[in-house]
């Protein structure tokens, strides 16, 4: 078997030393030949970079790399080779606005050396306009400009004080008119093809605002599944690993593929309704043969939990979340929109289009426990990390129907934090907490969920059977359940045949802890 590409990003590497290369060269021939500017952002580790690489190689008109491939064997593509700028914001420094500057500068002087040119020009922009117009008159062919990870030295700095925001700021108008350049009129001229890819789609007054001409595909139903793999990428590129992963894992080859699927599967990014899986943990799983939250614990979003915390985001309310077209096109590091940050960086999809309102959802169940359990550790801040042992046993008692274990658990976590961080907390906290527990050990928990007769505060769901929960805060457990009783929530669920359990709990705000709770079947 060809081995698997864990880590690699470089397009000739992968060619020439026998790992996988699933074929995406289709979307590639597509957009080469339909235009000029364009822009993409994907969340990371979904193979961005390696997408810069492969148009690298093939504007460089490297056939070798491409034999076999579709833009090879059916692409009618000229091999012409043109000189090839690429700049990766993943090596340029910015711990502020002169460092960044400074490193840019570096780099371009770097790229004109290998190009057998000099940069004499005193300002940044001006070195990129003598750099490109450079490469065009020695080779006389027009340059193709590649940008990856563009807004890398912005967004590492936001959610972490004022200081660090006036640095993102800066570095920002400095990319502004950094980027200006290519649309300039004797730029442009001699230019082949731009791309630019990153995480963030900053808004065109943004970052863009000099660069108004770039194509977005983020969301282009025709770029769906050009990063990630599709099912049928997965049947024809990973056949014999899967058969190796159902054989390590002991279970029929079907229900692996129905696993990884509710694991890594789910990331859906425009309204054409086309899934993709999570490249980079696919890989990781059919190399280790454990399903585990491989892409989560390559970055712990703290910049995401810090943004959440200062706004007071209720966060039992992600999951089946309506938001409008707009908030794609909104990220602005002076207002942050906490649903556009999740849906950019990948915490959450798209799970459903009607009437031009999107339903965001998690993607999958790497991303819901691994995120979850991150943001449960943020909210009961104190608590230390052994909390996380005794949320991991929450779901298993629930399934079990154990619900003394269950709430002794859950006593056992409520009374780990600190006094003085709990004891303002009202109802709508501890409502919190308790979602952020049932989601992060693995129980399929939705909160607030309507119904014709009012809203069910929780619904937990096993393939067997399901809770119906209401919450009270200094009331009972038994008012709780009269209320679950009278609005006849438990209607809505009676078709499904699974069995129907009722559970009322109160909180108590004196105790700071679960006062007690009533259980009808």
């Amino acid at each position: 078997m060809k081995k698997l590409p864990i880590g690699i990003q470089a397009f000739e590497t992968m060619r020439t030393q026998g790992y996988v290369y699933v074929d995406k060269t289709r979307y590639i021939h597509r957009m080469v030949t339909e235009g000029m500017f364009y822009f993409m952002a994907r969340p990371r580790r979904f193979g961005k970079s390696l997408l810069v690489s492969t148009l690298q190689h093939l504007f460089e008109g490297r056939r070798d790399l491409f034999e076999g491939l579709w833009i090879a064997e059916h692409g009618n593509w000229e091999w012409t080779a043109h000189p090839v700028l690429v700049l990766d914001f993943n090596g340029i420094a910015g711990g502020t606005p002169e460092e960044l500057k400074q490193s840019l500068s570096f780099t371009l002087r770097q790229i004109a050396q290998q190009h057998g040119l000099s940069l004499t020009a005193p300002v940044l922009e001006s070195q990129f306009v003598e750099l490109i117009l450079g490469m065009y008159e020695k080779t006389e062919r027009q340059v193709v400009v590649l940008i990856d990870e563009y807004d890398k030295r912005i967004i590492e700095h936001l959610g972490l004080g004022p200081n660090n925001l006036k640095t993102a700021q800066a570095n920002r108008d400095l990319l502004r008119s950094f980027f200006g350049v290519l649309k300039d009129t004797y730029v442009s001229a001699v230019l082949r093809f731009v791309f630019l890819t990153g995480v963030s789609r900053f808004s065109r007054v943004s970052v863009f605002s000099a660069l108004n001409n770039l194509n977005d595909i983020s969301m282009h139903p025709k770029y769906a599944d050009m990063l990630g793999y599709t099912q049928q990428e997965l049947a024809v590129y990973f056949a014999d690993y899967i058969q190796e992963l159902a054989a390590a894992c002991g279970y029929p080859e079907d229900t692996v593929k129905t696993m990884l699927a509710e694991y890594y599967d789910g990331y859906r990014f425009s309204t054409k309704d086309r899934r993709v899986y999570n490249p980079f943990s696919v890989l990781k799983l059919l190399d280790q043969q454990q399903f585990q939250n491989y892409w989560f614990e390559t970055g712990t979003p703290t910049f995401l939990v810090n943004v959440l915390r200062q706004t007071r985001y209720a966060l039992p309310k992600l999951e089946g979340l309506q938001v409008s077209q707009t908030i794609f096109g909104t990220f602005e590091i002076d207002n942050l929109h906490p649903e556009a940050l999740l849906f950019q960086t990948g915490y959450l999809t798209i799970a459903d289009v009607q009437d031009r309102i999107y339903t965001l959802d998690y993607p999958n169940r790497e991303v819901k426990t691994a995120f979850t359990e991150s943001l449960l550790l943020a909210w009961a801040e104190g608590a230390g990390r052994e909390t996380t042992s005794h949320v991991l046993n929450l779901s298993q008692h629930l399934q079990a129907e154990n619900l003394t274990a269950f709430f002794e658990t859950l006593t056992a976590i409520f009374a780990s934090i600190p006094y003085d961080i709990q004891s303002k907390r009202d109802e709508g906290y501890y409502h919190t907490l308790f979602y952020l527990m049932l989601a992060a050990s693995g129980g399929e928990a939705q909160s607030s969920v309507l119904t014709c007769r009012g809203r069910i505060d929780m619904v937990v769901r096993f393939p067997n059977k399901v809770y119906i929960i209401e919450f009270k805060c200094d009331q009972s457990a038994e008012v709780a359940l009269k209320q679950i009783q009278e609005k006849g929530y438990a209607e809505a669920y009676q078709a499904s045949g699974k069995k129907l359990i009722r559970l009322g709990i109160n909180f108590s705000t004196e105790t700071r802890n679960i006062q007690g709770w009533e259980i009808e079947e």
